[in-house]
């Protein structure tokens, strides 16, 4: 009997690893691909290995040494975490892989969480490396058992590419067997593929180029891309990965006659895509992000000769940024046949236009007390510095000026000290994002004498990503206890002149901290520690919530504009009140300088 389970995608996708035989998984938390990990950790019964690394560079390094002992490993992360482990990667696709190896790799069309909408197919073009793309939850549980074999088969990693929809997208899956039998590992010392010295990299070079055609034709009678051929139709539509859906679904609602070619697989079917240009007039490429299908197919077309309009990206009649939908998809085709837009349709869009409604910390957020004290004692016109993380949200307080990538706020107020800035430079990093690529930068701006302050926001968590945990911690992404990295104890074996630790709840000592922070001359370290809230209640903490005093208040508004989500203004009756939102941090009492918030009496 078949057995169906409702499943979030990415969910489905640790249940595809299990189903290839994965035995070893590294990551590093990265939306939309972190519930991968998440998931795989959570299994009691585990016949592998899972860990979260300290970044993707290393995430990738650990699976490689697996794939290398012959096992098949897989590693998770976000697309720009493809820029952290670009480095091992472009040399692993050279050197090659014994066990399959799966590169999985988020992608997130419209920057629900990110910081740009990268396109990982570039790298696999670039790496020369194939590509999965998968189109619904179940094909992308599908793929990964054959991506294991086809990894193996010529000895080459893989890019399993989910975007956002597919990873947070829930659908019935249909689920197949759980292999018991798995290889033991065994690492065969070929010196001419595991050490990438120049005389060995150029022959592998010519090696992956020699295996393209032979990866190509496997993958074009693979299940991922098929052609649908119309012999009445001169209109042909190429969808690849999810955008396939969204272009099948809008043909069959406006029963538009076309031949069909859908890709979930590169290198690009060549053969395939010349079958269909040739049997059609025009053909209309619809895919997320990057013109990477429709490039292919005007080369193919001009080396074939073959005189048919290739509408897509590169003429604008699918946009090139942002997600996909089958209303684009429809439009685009009103393009093509020069269609009549329906009457009503921009207001409909408009009356389903919701009011904006900014992200903001949570409610008693110590990165919220801990933005307050800095900007109470390095004032406006000091320059701050900041990271990636949900602290990135204090750009509403006026502390968060620059976020590049993840690490880059040492080094970025490191660079403006050195450049002349005379202001003061107070830089923020999450301790999670320290652990990640933040303690390179710091020990350069220790060792090249910044004269800057580097506030380390230890919440005790990876909190941007779904509470995942990191070495400072204790535990490990099983919850088995392991070694605890102490911040301030790394920092200054680092060298660092000044370390201080605060709880940010307690304002006057962290402003005295920032104080004296300001006054040293060098890198002063500021590691502000208090776990985060959300992870606090879980854990069973309780704090007795505050109350505003109406006959004290004096309607000033400071508790206001501190902007915790738990104090609002009643403006008939001119006083601030803190609602049930309210977690008991109370820094807002601290703030009042009236006496008029209170802790609630029992």
């Amino acid at each position: 009997m078949t057995t169906r389970e409702y499943m979030l995608g990415n969910v489905a996708i640790a249940r595809g690893l299990l189903e290839g035989g994965v035995q070893v998984a590294a990551g590093y938390p990265g939306t939309p691909s972190s519930e991968i990990i998440d998931t795989l950790a959570a299994r009691k019964e585990r016949d592998y290995y899972v860990e979260w690394s300290v970044n993707e560079k290393v995430a990738m390094e650990v699976v490689v040494g697996a794939a290398w002992a012959g096992v098949r490993s897989v590693v998770t992360m976000k697309h720009v975490g493809l820029n952290v482990a670009a480095d091992p990667f472009m040399t692993l696709a050279y050197a090659g892989t014994k066990g399959g190896l799966i590169v999985i790799v988020g992608d997130d069309p419209s920057c629900h969480s990110s910081q740009n909408e990268q396109d990982t197919r570039r790298y696999a073009q670039f790496a020369l490396v194939p590509c999965f793309d998968p189109s619904t939850p179940q094909e992308a549980k599908d793929m990964l058992p054959y991506a294991f074999e086809f990894s193996e088969k010529f000895e080459m990693p893989v890019i399993f590419r989910p975007t956002t929809r597919i990873s947070h997208g829930k659908s019935d899956i249909e689920l197949g067997d759980i292999p018991t039998d798995k290889p033991p590992a065994n690492f065969e010392k070929l010196l001419d593929r595991w050490v990438m010295l120049p005389k060995n990299a150029r022959p592998r070079h010519t090696h992956i180029l020699s295996i393209q055609q032979d990866m190509e034709d496997a993958l074009a009678e693979s299940p991922w891309n098929s052609l649908e051929l119309n012999p009445d139709a001169k209109f042909g539509v190429i969808g690849a990965g999810i955008a396939s859906v969204y272009a099948k679904e809008a043909l069959e609602v406006l029963g538009v006659e076309a031949s069909f070619l859908k890709i979930g697989a590169y290198p690009v079917p060549k053969k395939l895509i010349r079958e269909l240009l040739e049997t059609v007039d025009a053909v209309l490429v619809f895919e997320e992000l990057e013109p990477i299908v429709e490039e292919q197919v005007k080369m193919i077309a001009q080396d074939a000769g073959l005189p048919v309009s290739i509408l897509g990206k590169m003429n604008g009649f699918v946009p090139r940024e942002g997600e996909l939908n089958v209303s684009i998809f429809l439009k685009a085709l009103g393009k093509v046949f020069d269609l009549p837009e329906e009457p009503g349709s921009e207001a409909a869009a408009a009356a389903l236009e919701l009011a904006p409604r900014p992200p903001s910390l949570c409610a008693g957020c110590s990165h919220r007390a801990t933005f307050h004290s800095m900007k109470k004692v390095f004032g406006k016109d000091a320059v701050y510095p900041s990271d990636i993380g949900c602290y990135t949200l204090g750009i509403q307080s006026g502390t968060v000026e620059t976020t590049l990538c993840m690490g880059s706020s040492i080094s970025i107020a490191s660079g403006l000290y050195h450049a002349g800035e005379k202001r003061p430079i107070c830089c923020s990093i999450g301790d999670s994002t320290f652990f990640h690529t933040g303690m390179n930068s710091l020990l350069n701006a220790i060792y090249n004498k910044a004269d800057i302050t580097v506030t380390i926001l230890d919440n005790r968590i990876t909190g941007m990503t779904g509470h995942q945990p990191n070495p400072g911690m204790g535990f490990t992404a099983t919850g088995e206890p392991t070694v605890e990295v102490s911040l301030a104890e790394l920092c200054k074996a680092m060298g660092a002149g000044l370390v201080t630790v605060v709880d940010p709840y307690d304002l006057e000592e962290t402003q005295e901290a920032f104080k004296t922070a300001k006054e040293f001359e060098g890198t002063a370290v500021v590691i502000a520690k208090q776990p985060c809230v959300i992870t606090a209640k879980r854990a069973g903490i309780r704090r007795v919530p505050y109350l505003v005093d109406p006959e004290k208040c004096e309607g000033c508004k400071q508790c206001v504009k501190f902007g915790c989500p738990a104090i609002e203004f009643d403006e008939e009756k001119k006083v601030a009140v803190i609602t049930a939102l309210c977690s008991g941090c109370g820094v807002c009492a601290q703030i009042c300088k009236f006496d008029a918030i209170e802790e609630v009496k029992k």
